[in-house]
C-alpha cells in the first residue's frame, strides 16, 4: 500500500514534468512561467509539511493518509480544468497540500510495522515506488494523451488516487489493532523494545532543540532540490538538448528510473548489511548515506555529453544514489525517535526541503532564461550530497537515539 501510493503521489508530480515541453508549446509559457508553477508545488508541499507531520501522529497513519489523498485527488483532476499560468500555479498549490503526507505518514507507517534493523530497507520498497511513478508517467502519459487528449492526462492519476483510498481504509490496521496479526509477529514488530512511551503529541518546539532534528533537516534542505530538478527539468533538459518530444521522451526517463529504483533498494539494503557486519548505527547508516553521495558526483558530466545515453547513464547514476541517500536519510527519524514523533519529524525535514525547492526551482527558471544553459545546474547537484553529509555529521557526530521528548 506504502509502494502504491508513493508511485501515485509521483505519477501526479511527474505528468507536469512530461507534458510540460507541449504545454510550453501550447499555453505560450517562459522558462520563468515553469519555474514559478514548480515553486507553487513546491511551497505549498512546505507549508503543508507544518502541519502534516503533527496530524498523522494524532489522527493516526489511517486516517491521516486517507485525508493526505483525498486532497491530492482532487487537486489531480482540478488541472484538467485549468489553462493560465496563474490557475495552474493554483491547482499545484493544492496538490502540494495534499503530497505533503505521504512520506511523513508512510515512515511512520514504516516505524509501527517493522522493527529498527528491517526499516531502512522497507522504507527503500515504498521509496522505489516514487521512481516506478516516474516510469509510469512517460509511457502512460502519451498514450492516454494520444487517446483522450492532453488534458486527460492528469484525471487518470485522480481515479487510481481514489482506488486506493478504499482499499486503504477496507484493509488497514495498526499491528496492535489489526486481527490478522499473530502475537508471535507483534512480538518480533515491537522486539527492538528501547523505544520509550513519548506523549500523546510531540510540539515542533520540543522536537527542534535536538541536534538530530536539525541534522535530518539539513539533509532534506541540502539535496531535496536535486531530486526536485530532475523530476521536473529532466523532460526539459532532454527536449533542449538532444530536441526528444513526447513521444520520445518515455525511454530514456524509464531507464533514469530504473536505475533510480535499484538504487533507493540498494541503498536501504547497504545500511542493513553494514548493521549485520557488526557495525554501529552511526558508522552503518552514515557509510551508506557516503557511497550514495560519492555516485551522484559524476552527474556534472552529463550537460556535455554528446549522445543521449552516455547522459542518461550518469543521470540514473545520480538518481539511484539519491533514492539510496533518501531511503537511509528516511529511516534516521526512526532509528532517532520514537513512532509517535516520527511523522512530525519527517514533516519538519520535508518542510525544509520543500522550501529550498520552492527557493531552488524559481532560481533554475532564471538561470535558464538568462544563459540557456544547464552545466551550472548539473555542477552544484553532484557538489549537495557530500555537503549535506558533512553538515549532517558536525550537527549529529553521533547517531544516538532521543529520549527526552
Amino acid at each position: 500500500m506504502l509502494f502504491w501510493a508513493t508511485t501515485l503521489n509521483y505519477v501526479d508530480r511527474q505528468v507536469l514534468g512530461v507534458l510540460a515541453p507541449t504545454l510550453g508549446h501550447v499555453l505560450g509559457w517562459t522558462q520563468v512561467d515553469y519555474g514559478y508553477i514548480v515553486a507553487s508545488f513546491q511551497s505549498a508541499y512546505a507549508i503543508g509539511l507544518v502541519f502534516a507531520g503533527a496530524i498523522i501522529d494524532r489522527l493516526g497513519t489511517r486516517i491521516g493518509y486517507a485525508l493526505s489523498i483525498s486532497i491530492w485527488a482532487v487537486a489531480a483532476a482540478s488541472h484538467a480544468l485549468v489553462r493560465t499560468v496563474l490557475a495552474f500555479a493554483a491547482v499545484r498549490f493544492l496538490l502540494g497540500l495534499g503530497e505533503s503526507g505521504n512520506f511523513p505518514a508512510a515512515v511512520k507507517t514504516v516505524s509501527e510495522w517493522f522493527p529498527r534493523r528491517e526499516r531502512a530497507f522497507a522504507t527503500g520498497l515504498f521509496n522505489a515506488g516514487s521512481n516506478i511513478g516516474a516510469i509510469i508517467a512517460p509511457i502512460a502519459v502519451p498514450i492516454v494523451v494520444s487517446l483522450w487528449g492532453l488534458w486527460s492526462g492528469f484525471l487518470m492519476t485522480s481515479v487510481l488516487s481514489l482506488l486506493w483510498l478504499l482499499t486503504w481504509l477496507l484493509f488497514y490496521r495498526s499491528p496492535g489493532s489489526d486481527r490478522r496479526v499473530s502475537a508471535r509477529e507483534l512480538e518480533y514488530i515491537r522486539s527492538d523494545g528501547d523505544e520509550p512511551a513519548p506523549r500523546a503529541r510531540v510540539p515542533w518546539m520540543h522536537l527542534l532543540r535536538h541536534r538530530q532534528t536539525w541534522a535530518f533537516a539539513a539533509g532534506k534542505f541540502l539535496t531535496d532540490p536535486v531530486w526536485w530538478f530532475l523530476l521536473f527539468w529532466l523532460p526539459k533538459f532532454f527536449h533542449h538538448r538532444y530536441g526528444l518530444d513526447l513521444t520520445e521522451l518515455g525511454p530514456p526517463l524509464v531507464v533514469v528510473y530504473l536505475m533510480a529504483d535499484a538504487g533507493s533498494i540498494a541503498g536501504g539494503w547497504l545500511a542493513g548489511w553494514f548493521l549485520r557486519l557488526g557495525l554501529r548505527l552511526n558508522t552503518a547508516r552514515k557509510g551508506a548515506m557516503l557511497v550514495c553521495a560519492l555516485a551522484v558526483v559524476p552527474i556534472v558530466f552529463a550537460p556535455s555529453m554528446h549522445h543521449l545515453w552516455g547522459a542518461v547513464a550518469l543521470i540514473g547514476l545520480a538518481a539511484g544514489a539519491h533514492q539510496g541517500w533518501s531511503a537511509n536519510l528516511f529511516t534516521t527519524t526512526s532509528d532517532l525517535y520514537p513512532s509517535a514523533a516520527v511523522a512530525s519529524v519527517v514533516g519538519i525535514g520535508g518542510f525544509a526541503g520543500a522550501v529550498s525547492g520552492a527557493l531552488v526551482s524559481t532560481a533554475v527558471g532564471f538561470v535558464l532564461q538568462a544563459t540557456g544553459s544547464y552545466t551550472l545546474l548539473f555542477i552544484t547537484a553532484g557538489g549537495m550530497y557530500l555537503l549535506a553529509l558533512a553538515v549532517m555529521h558536525a550537527l549529529a557526530p553521533r547517531w544516538t537515539p532521543v529520549h527526552d521528548i
